[in-house]
């Protein structure tokens, strides 16, 4: 004998067919589950967003820079951070974002703050779907044209 028996429900979820509610196929995937996004990620996405805006010639504070500059020649020491000098504090749905810059010289600063929150909002809520409550950025030092780069070791 045949078992004709299913363990999936019969019919298209209609009251009359005896099951309350939308099947499946009938609920919006944002009801399928739950999606958590990590503070790193986030921060990759902002350093990222922030190198991209002409003006900003690195993130993080001077030691930061140097330490990874460091780290980046020693064999096995890993390549640059693309979160360093960004910090961000992720909740379910908003995220709110510190950055540490240094700028290049000439470029006006106030200018270039609102180019970089126009760019890190843009690119954190398209790519996650937060909301970007706030960007705070501190600018650590401007970078002169003369000035050699900090990853410029003297370490050999």
């Amino acid at each position: 004998m045949t078992d004709t028996s299913s363990s999936f429900p019969q019919g298209d979820g209609r009251p009359e067919d005896g099951l309350q509610g939308p099947t499946g196929a009938d609920r919006v995937p944002e009801e399928r589950g739950k999606t958590t996004i990590a503070d790193g990620v986030v921060e990759k996405i902002v350093g990222t967003a922030a190198r991209d805006v002409p003006g900003i010639h690195a993130l993080g504070a001077g030691m930061s820079r140097t330490m990874g500059a460091v780290r980046e020649r020693v064999p096995g020491g890993g390549r640059a951070s693309v979160r360093g000098g960004v910090k961000v504090e992720v909740g379910e749905r908003q995220a709110a974002v510190d950055l540490v810059v240094v700028v290049e010289y000439g470029v006006p600063i106030t200018d270039l703050a609102g180019d970089v929150r126009v760019n890190v909002i843009s690119a954190v809520e398209r790519l996650t779907g937060l909301e970007v409550v706030e960007v705070n950025i501190a600018v650590d030092d401007v970078h002169l044209p003369d000035e050699d780069d900090d990853t410029e070791s003297r370490v050999a």
